[in-house]
C-alpha cells in the first residue's frame, strides 16, 4: 500500500514540477524560428536552459539538464530535448553515480520510455567505466536501460570492448555488454 502511495506521490510530484516549469517559463515568448519543428509540428510548450531535480523520499535521485525541452500534446504526448540532454544519477548518500549525455532525447508519456540518440555517452563514476553508442532506451517502468546497436565499452583500466548492445539498471550501476569482443587497450587505438 505504501509503495503505491509513493509511486503515486512521485508521479504527482513530476507532473507538478513540469507544470510549474512550463507556467514559470510561459512569460517568455519564442518565435517559430527558435523552436524545432518535428514532422511539421511545433511544440505546445517549450522551456530554455532546463534544470530539473527528481527526488525519492526527500533525496535527489536524478538531475536533468537541457538547453531546450519541448512538450507536444495530442493523442500520443511526448517531450523532446532537440539540443541535447545530460542526466546525473545519485546514490542514497547524494553522491553522483553516473552521467549520461546525448545530442537528442525523446520521452513518450504513454509508454514511459525515453530514447537518447547520437553521441550517447554513459559513464559510471564509481567504476570509471564508459559506454559509447548511438542509441539507448530507458524503460522507466522496468527501471532498465538498454541498447540494441553497437556499443563501445571503455573500462577504467583502458580496456576497450565492442559489443552488440548492453543491458543496465536505470542508475547504470550494474550492466553487461552483449557479445563483447575485441579487447584492446585504449592507448593502442
Amino acid at each position: 500500500m505504501m509503495s503505491v502511495f509513493i509511486k503515486t506521490s512521485i508521479k504527482s510530484t513530476l507532473y507538478l514540477l513540469f507544470g510549474v516549469l512550463f507556467i514559470s517559463c510561459g512569460s517568455q515568448e519564442f518565435s517559430k524560428n527558435e523552436l524545432l519543428e518535428f514532422n511539421g509540428k511545433f511544440p505546445d510548450e517549450s522551456a530554455k536552459d532546463v534544470a530539473l531535480s527528481f527526488s525519492d523520499s526527500g533525496r535527489v535521485s536524478f538531475e536533468l539538464f537541457s538547453p531546450i525541452l519541448n512538450k507536444y500534446g495530442g493523442d500520443l504526448p511526448y517531450m523532446d530535448c532537440p539540443q541535447g540532454i545530460k542526466i546525473i544519477s545519485y546514490d542514497n548518500e547524494g553522491v553522483a553515480e553516473a552521467i549520461m549525455t546525448a545530442d537528442y532525447a525523446i520521452s513518450e508519456e504513454a509508454t514511459e520510455k525515453m530514447e537518447a540518440h547520437s553521441n550517447v555517452v554513459i559513464t559510471n563514476l564509481k567504476k570509471g567505466d564508459t559506454i559509447k553508442t548511438e542509441k539507448i532506451v530507458w524503460n522507466k517502468r522496468d527501471k532498465r536501460i538498454f541498447s540494441d546497436v553497437q556499443v563501445r565499452q571503455i573500462r577504467a583500466d583502458g580496456t576497450v570492448n565492442i559489443g552488440d548492445g548492453f543491458d543496465a539498471d536505470d542508475r547504470f550501476t550494474k550492466y553487461t555488454v552483449r557479445n563483447p569482443r575485441g579487447e584492446i587497450l585504449a592507448d593502442d587505438i
